[in-house]
């Protein structure tokens, strides 16, 4: 029977995706493993493995179709010795099987010439089946028979092409074996359902204010920017941020890291992110009511520290995250920011990648960026914004002294986290990156 592919949920918060591209087109053989299609999330685009084989009979999902629910139908597999119009029978087969709470008005058709209508008094039963010849039946009909030990060949079924469906099945049960009862035909669908969805065209504004503008050039929204657009939107809305922001000397985290570089045998490069990342983790292990998430129940207050850092990829941003970062080195951090951020440029990260957070960082320090204030991430409680370390004159004892200063600042969610405890973080945050032995231990 004709199997349907339906859109997976590709994470326990996906309730539509988009689909991005169909790498299988109607008609190829496909093996179980094959690469079906291209599934766009809110994240990132996945690919789509077959779970069973067969021919691909129907695509009913267009690529470039956005928002489409999960577990909604997007293909049609045939199987062996299948053909396209056995999906056109399975159509009118749960058709006419669908209580009638269920039914679909349809407005009958238009009819071209004049064709005398039988009265119909009861339904021919289909002439029981030469052995060895196919047997159709819907999925529920054939599962009904196998839990009540019916045979299928005993059956006499009304659907179209004498095709069994389930009120075949439970009659034969309620009329037992010997007698199976036959139902008044009903009538057949004038024409199978149309279920192949078009993607929309993109539009833009309807404001008259576009006409006075220059000519511009229209992107549609992907799955990302919508998600982008949706989530800092309510998280600017909903959530009282306040900020704090701090300028750290970075003379001696800078020495170290060019000491742990040059160290012979070393298979690192160790970044200034790298050791920030840290930082805020064990800055955070001091401080854990910063670690902490608003609920309309109560105020989470995690036990670990999963940084999520945030990487700026075509189209959007995603947040990779670093788990457990309080309790692994430089090193093993230093690895897992480069892979991941590699794998985030692909789009090739998993759901469990970036999702499940406690805290983010935002660097733009690399882009010359002295400061800036970021949006919190919901669900999580707090972010820390990096501006680039520059030369700066500084006092010191008295006296003006040349420095590397880099200023950061913290943005916090007023409903779970006080001011007291921000600036306590910030306080210790300072003092290990000016210190940065305290990485060490």
């Amino acid at each position: 029977m004709p199997i349907q592919i339906l859109m997976p949920a590709l994470s326990p918060t996906m309730t539509e995706g988009g689909l991005a591209k169909w790498l299988k087109q109607e008609g190829d053989v496909v093996d179980s493993g094959d690469v079906l299609c291209e599934i766009e999330t809110d994240k990132a685009t996945m690919e789509v493995e077959a779970v069973d084989e067969g021919v691909l009979g129907k695509i009913l999902i267009a690529e470039g179709t956005d928002g489409v629910a999960v577990n909604t139908p997007i293909a049609i597999l045939l199987e062996e010795g299948e053909s396209a119009g056995d999906i056109v029978a399975e159509a009118q087969a749960e058709a006419v099987s669908a209580p009638p709470a269920e039914a679909v008005s349809v407005a009958p058709p238009t009819v071209t010439a004049a064709v005398p209508s039988p009265t119909v008094t009861a339904a021919v039963p289909s002439p029981t089946p030469a052995p060895g010849e196919r047997i159709f039946a819907s999925p529920l009909a054939k599962r009904l028979a196998q839990q009540n030990g019916l045979e299928l060949a005993q059956i006499a079924g009304s659907g179209p092409r004498g095709r069994i469906v389930k009120i075949d099945v439970e009659a034969t049960i309620a009329a037992g074996p010997a007698s199976p009862t036959v139902m008044a035909a009903p009538t057949p669908a004038s024409a199978a359902p149309t279920t192949t969805v078009v993607p929309p065209a993109p539009t833009t504004s309807a404001d008259p204010i576009f006409a006075l503008m220059p000519e511009f050039d229209a992107t549609p929204h992907t799955g990302m920017r919508k998600a982008i657009a949706k989530r800092l939107t309510e998280s600017a809305r909903d959530i009282p941020h306040f900020n704090i922001s701090s300028d750290i000397e970075l003379d001696n985290l800078l020495a170290l890291r060019k000491d742990l570089n040059e160290r012979e045998g070393a298979d690192y490069k160790l970044s200034v992110n790298d050791f920030i990342v840290k930082a805020v983790a064990l800055s955070l292990k001091r401080n854990p009511d910063c670690n902490a998430a608003f609920t309309d129940a109560a105020v989470l207050k995690f036990q670990r520290v999963d940084i999520s850092i945030a990487v700026a990829i075509e189209g959007g941003l995603i947040t990779p995250i670093v788990k457990d970062a309080g309790g692994k080195g430089l090193a093993t951090i230093s690895h897992e920011i480069k892979a991941l951020a590699g794998k985030a440029r692909d789009g090739k990260l998993q759901p469990e990648e970036y999702q499940g957070g406690t805290f983010t960082i935002s660097n733009l320090g690399m882009f010359g960026v002295k400061s800036f204030n970021s949006i919190i991430n919901p669900p999580q409680g707090g972010i820390i914004s990096v501006g680039a370390g520059e030369q700066r004159a500084v006092v010191k004892d008295g006296a003006l002294a040349i420095a590397t200063v880099m200023s950061i600042t913290l943005a916090v969610d007023h409903r779970c986290i006080d001011g007291a405890p921000a600036a306590a973080m910030m306080k210790d945050l300072k003092a290990i990156l000016e210190d940065p032995i305290q990485l060490m231990l």
